[in-house]
């Protein structure tokens, strides 16, 4: 892939509000992920996740996270919260006002990386520099025969689709050619994002080594590992890109006792939230950054209000 010389003045290049309301802090940050009403194999209540969006901004939450699904596989058991991100996004802008929208994570071996570069702009800008992109490569496989893409060529193309998008949102009337195609100095991108471009928060390993990552990435977002094996992860990191962010998600079950002990659930725990303050203060004091919790179950405003209150604030 050729890329042109950049021509865009640029300060902040990548801190939008979005990423300095999740990593500018002394402390660890805490978002929620839709759906939040906990509805993952069919359209959720619009009405009711909007509702709750705001709710959980005005108990204290730094970040809402939504999804990419492009189609639903039911043995994967999860549709995320159904809509398609861009949009929904937009509509969570609308009914929030400071909190950061994040993706978790946007495929990009699915997606024209054109595509992906100006709809991350629109809600960029649309939310007035509040969204950060957390980008992957896919890890449900009738995708990719879906959509005629090699499941085993998901790492270039991931590699190239960073490389394309941070040249459009740089650049004016670049130059870049690749396999998505070429431009040829001719076209230009609009909208511009509020920054130089969108922050980009590589997930999982995204098919890539460590030191790529700390490179081309301004953070890294990571799935739930137990305390030893992520003390590995996070010094790896640090080695590799110094003070860039790490977030991670974890899932959260609120037990109804507050004092009770963990157990084991997939990607996280359910217990107590005395058990929880003491879990993410070692978090904290690991050096991870955020972390994307999901306490909201069958009564989702007094769980989110219960977490803010009981863990957060506690913090």
């Amino acid at each position: 892939m050729s890329l042109g010389p950049a021509t865009r003045t640029v300060t902040a290049d990548h801190e939008n509000a979005g990423y300095r309301r999740l990593f500018d802090g002394d402390g660890l940050t805490f978002g929620t992920g839709f759906p939040l009403t906990d509805n993952r194999e069919s359209r959720p209540p619009v009405d009711r996740e909007l509702e709750l969006a705001a709710h959980a901004e005005s108990v204290g939450f730094d970040g809402l996270w939504a999804r990419d699904v492009p189609l639903y596989w039911p043995r994967f058991g999860d549709a995320g919260q159904t809509f398609d991100v861009w949009p929904w996004l937009s509509q969570v802008a609308a009914r929030t006002d400071d909190i950061a929208l994040g993706t978790a994570s946007v495929v990009l071996p699915l997606r024209h990386p054109l595509n992906v570069a100006k709809s991350a702009a629109t809600v960029d800008r649309l939310s007035e520099g509040r969204l950060v992109l957390g980008i992957a490569t896919g890890d449900r496989d009738p995708e990719f025969d879906a959509f005629g893409v090699d499941r085993e060529d998901r790492g270039a193309r991931f590699r190239e689709a960073v490389d394309l998008m941070r040249t459009v949102w740089r650049e004016d009337f670049p130059e870049a050619e690749g396999r998505w195609g070429e431009l040829d100095g001719g076209l230009d991108l609009v909208p511009e994002p509020t920054t130089g471009t969108v922050p980009l928060l590589p997930t999982g390993h995204a098919r890539q080594e460590v030191e790529w990552i700390a490179e081309h990435g301004d953070g890294w977002l990571f799935y739930h590992l137990p305390e030893s094996t992520l003390e590995t992860y996070l010094d790896d990191w640090r080695a590799a890109a110094g003070e860039k962010p790490y977030a991670m998600a974890v899932q959260t079950e609120l037990a109804d006792d507050p004092e009770a002990g963990p157990e084991h659930v997939h990607q996280g725990y359910r217990a107590g939230t005395a058990w929880f303050r003491e879990y993410f203060r070692r978090l904290e004091e690991l050096g991870v950054d955020h972390v994307l919790v999901s306490p909201a179950g069958e009564n989702p405003e007094a769980d989110l209000r219960r977490f803010a209150e009981d863990v957060i604030d506690r913090l």
